[in-house]
């Protein structure tokens, strides 16, 4: 059990180091460290990033460094589609939930390597809020089917297609991430009912919390360690991973 306590610190402290990435850890933790079934793991995934992302957020609505108007208009569409993504769930064995999930992994660290690309955006532009919208429903989608907050899509998408500075882009994508991922939960919890599982709630609070302490940790540390390479360590690790859950995955599902 301390491996899974270390788990939940890792995933606080890669968010708090790197404003987005650390929740898509929470599944791999859950299913390998802790042996939560896979998708009870999907569900119990999106409690916990629920409790660390709305927490991550709090500071930077105190100092309003949060763009309500694009949590509305990235926000509201995530949530449906995080809600749709958790019934349709039902429908998909967890095999395929984790491979698709290892292959959200191997995006997640191309966007890393690409991100010291993001901000270059003519700001005279105009605003494609309807892409927003359409991109926070997608996102949205790919949070309630498989678990990840998706804060290394959201981040590129505010800043090229909403105009926003990158330091109102992390804080208002933590505030999307918490909408999204109560949306999908609150789905997860009937589906999960229905599939004769219980959520873990001391599993969920516990690890929320220490993932919360370790996003502060990883906050303070971030000022001090350089942003580029730990997003390309971060993005080999991803790969790392995202390769041994598609590999298990499918074996499971051709074998």
């Amino acid at each position: 059990m301390y491996a899974a306590w270390f788990g939940a610190l890792l995933v606080g402290l890669v968010l708090g180091l790197l404003g987005s990435g650390g929740s898509i850890l929470t599944v791999p933790v859950l299913v390998y460290l802790v042996g939560v079934p896979d998708k009870l793991a999907i569900a119990e995934s999106l409690g916990i990033v629920t409790l660390i992302s709305l927490v991550g957020a709090i500071p930077f609505a105190y100092r309003k460094k949060v763009s309500w108007r694009n949590v509305g208009l990235f926000g509201v569409p995530g949530m449906v589609g995080a809600y749709g993504g958790a019934y349709l769930s039902k429908f998909i064995p967890g095999s395929v939930q984790l491979a698709i999930f290892a292959l959200v992994m191997l995006l997640a660290a191309v966007m890393m390597f690409r991100r010291p690309g993001v901000g270059s955006r003519d700001d005279s532009s105009p605003r494609l809020y309807w892409k927003i919208m359409l991109d926070g429903l997608v996102v949205g989608v790919l949070t309630g089917l498989v678990g990840v907050g998706g804060g290394f899509l959201i981040v590129p998408a505010l800043v090229l297609l909403g105009g926003l500075p990158m330091h109102l882009a992390i804080g208002t994508s933590l505030m999307i991430i918490a909408l999204k991922s109560i949306s999908g939960f609150v789905k997860y919890i009937d589906v999960m009912h229905e599939a004769g599982f219980s959520i873990h709630w001391d599993l969920v609070l516990i690890f929320g919390a220490i993932g919360i302490v370790g996003s502060f940790i990883g906050g303070k540390i971030g000022s001090y360690v350089p942003q580029a390479r730990l997003k390309r360590g971060f993005a080999i690790f991803l790969v790392l991973i995202g390769v041994v859950i598609l590999w298990q995955n499918a074996a499971k599902l051709f074998g």
